[in-house]
């Protein structure tokens, strides 16, 4: 007796073990918002691998709300409302204007800003060591690489004394670009340049920018890190190489469909430094905590076919400093 009693002592409690296993709630799934200006997904401003090397993966732990905005910055408003009624844990914002309209949505959900140019002089946050409020992130710190941009020009078009600089005026915020004007003008003193700035504020206005660039004479173009004009990197690369100018981008993705040159921001990287913003805040960090971080890795990338189109001579010292050398 005292044996059959053990084990039904034993059983019953194995079954008992059991039941509360199955009883407990399964680990609940994170949502993440993630809210951009662009038609869609590129292969460098992705955060995905960078979450899953955390162990966030979609589909078992994590699920990702989409929401892309197709150049249009009217859509983003609607957009980040739609997000904050899904009662995501963290919106993940790339771009200055989706950063925006994510903080016009919502003071209480996290908000992990990309792709920044300014984040204090946007209105973002109050300072890059204490954001406060719901936001945090990285930036791509734009202002500060206008000049070694230019210094980069310079090298490859040194018969030249003029430089256009495209930009999109109101893209930024006013303290922002009016910092980025102040920083470009400086560095062209510095450099002894003559700076033509030539406004774009739609892919319809390239056509006529690019006529007054040519009329002006222009050796080289800037182009200023704005939003609509990285959406539109394609149309500015065919009219560049339309106007033969050698244009310096500050995204990759522009060298690699066949811009002249991009000295930026290694995206990749900063996505990878995002998802572990996301990872602490899913794991009760909160954002006004966590300082805004400033890049650490630069990429050079130089279009060699591009060049040779141009009939440009690419200095031997200029091409051993390039990360990447597109033949």
């Amino acid at each position: 007796m005292e044996r059959r009693a053990f084990l039904a002592t034993l059983a019953g409690g194995f079954l008992a073990s059991r039941l509360a296993v199955e009883a407990q709630p399964a680990p609940k799934t994170a949502r993440i918002g993630f809210l951009s200006l662009s038609p869609g997904p590129t292969p460098t401003m992705d955060i995905s691998p960078g979450l899953r090397e955390l162990g966030w993966i979609e589909g078992q732990n994590l699920a990702i709300e989409y929401r892309w905005a197709a150049s249009r910055e009217d859509q983003l408003p609607a957009l980040a409302a739609e997000l904050v009624r899904l009662k995501v844990d963290v919106i993940v914002t790339s771009s200055t204007p989706a950063a925006q309209a994510a903080k016009r949505a919502t003071t209480t959900i996290p908000i992990v800003a990309t792709f920044v140019a300014d984040p204090v002089g946007s209105g973002l946050v109050a300072s890059l060591a204490r954001p406060g409020g719901n936001i945090t992130g990285l930036t791509t710190l734009a202002t500060g690489l206008v000049a070694k941009r230019l210094e980069l020009l310079k090298a490859v078009v040194s018969g030249s004394t003029r430089v256009a600089v495209l930009w999109q005026p109101g893209a930024l915020g006013e303290r922002t670009m009016r910092d980025m004007m102040e920083e470009t003008q400086v560095a062209g003193r510095t450099l002894a340049l003559q700076l033509q700035f030539v406004e774009a504020r739609r892919p319809d206005d390239f056509e006529q920018a690019f006529s007054a660039m040519r009329e002006a004479r222009a050796g080289g173009v800037l182009v200023f890190p704005n939003p609509i004009l990285f959406e539109a990197r394609r149309s500015i690369v065919a009219h560049a190489a339309k106007s033969r100018l050698p244009v310096v981008y500050p995204w990759r993705e522009a060298a690699s469909v066949g811009g002249f040159m991009s000295y930026s921001t290694n995206f990749p990287d900063m996505y990878r430094r995002a998802a572990t913003y996301v990872d602490k805040i899913l794991k009760g960090a909160k954002p006004a905590d966590l300082p805004i971080e400033q890049p650490t890795k630069f990429e050079l990338v130089i279009n060699l076919k591009t060049a040779k189109a141009l009939g440009l001579t690419i200095p031997p010292s200029l091409l051993q400093r390039a990360d990447q050398v597109i033949e």
